[in-house]
């Protein structure tokens, strides 16, 4: 397994000064908030990406993936929608980034509408995103929030162009199960967001294991080979525990959950 923090956790901050952060704390790679409040966005000049790439080099850290804002079912131009989402493939191709995030977003529109039209979208851009490297992923969202539905709109699109980012407080909101949203996501699984909150009336992040959020279950069925990245939404929660001082303490605990999962999958595997 390996470890990554968002940067939405560290808002304003610096790639250098986040990519320090993973590295002096045992994390593998950042997921990137590509944002215009931020130093790295689909805006930023190529000596600012090479820059940003030559940091996370040296510093032996890895981009995971750029967290984007595209809505890929909201009600705009699909050209103006598509234009965004290459962009953000660019741009992670130009940091070597294996993912994009990019969101639902298909408001009151009814859920087959909605549907239709990412499906759509999502299509158009996979195979531009496979020729880079790059894999767009629908995160676990707003209209979209548990793996069914999620699920419903990766099953209309063909090729490894695009996936699903499995984001634990969305789908627990929803009233799934994680291991009702491991099978319904199956193959589309790109990887898994982690965080831990004190209720559903309650989003302030806190600590991981802090909280309500059922990460042993949701870890238990993640791929042991893949990653598992903690979303802290400090940029949206001023008042939330700085991350800096939380971030060994949550690798451990993830640690923990993923060696306590893979024994007991070892456990149910039937003996021969």
């Amino acid at each position: 397994m390996k470890y990554a923090f968002s940067t939405l956790g560290v808002p304003g901050r610096s790639v250098e000064h986040c990519a320090g952060l993973a590295a002096e704390h045992g994390y593998d790679g950042l997921e990137l908030r590509a944002h215009p409040e931020e130093s790295l966005h689909p805006g930023s000049s190529a000596t600012d990406r090479a820059a940003a790439l030559r940091t996370l080099t040296r510093s032996g850290v890895s981009a995971l993936g750029l967290a984007g804002y595209v809505r890929v079912a909201a009600e705009a131009a699909d050209e103006q929608v598509l234009a965004e989402m290459r962009g953000l493939v660019r741009l992670a191709a130009d940091l070597e980034a294996p993912y994009v995030r990019v969101f639902p977003g298909g408001g009151e529109l009814p859920a087959e509408a909605a549907d239709a039209r990412a499906v759509r979208r999502l299509r158009a851009v996979a195979p531009f995103a496979e020729r880079y490297g790059v894999r767009v992923l629908l995160e676990t969202h707003d209209s979209h929030r548990t793996g069914a539905a999620a699920a419903r709109v990766l099953d209309g699109v063909a090729g490894n162009g695009a996936g699903v980012l499995w984001d634990v407080l969305h789908t627990w909101l929803g009233g799934e199960t994680p291991a009702a949203t491991r099978r319904a996501l199956g193959a589309h699984l790109g990887y898994l967001q982690v965080k831990d909150v004190a209720s559903a009336s309650d989003l302030i992040p806190v600590g991981l294991g802090d909280g309500v959020l059922p990460l042993a279950g949701a870890v238990g069925v993640a791929p042991l080979d893949g990653w598992l990245c903690w979303e802290y939404e400090k940029r949206w929660y001023p008042e939330a525990t700085e991350l800096a001082g939380q971030l060994a303490r949550g690798r451990d605990h993830l640690e923990r959950l993923v060696a306590a999962g893979a024994v007991d999958r070892t456990r149910s595997e039937p003996a021969e």
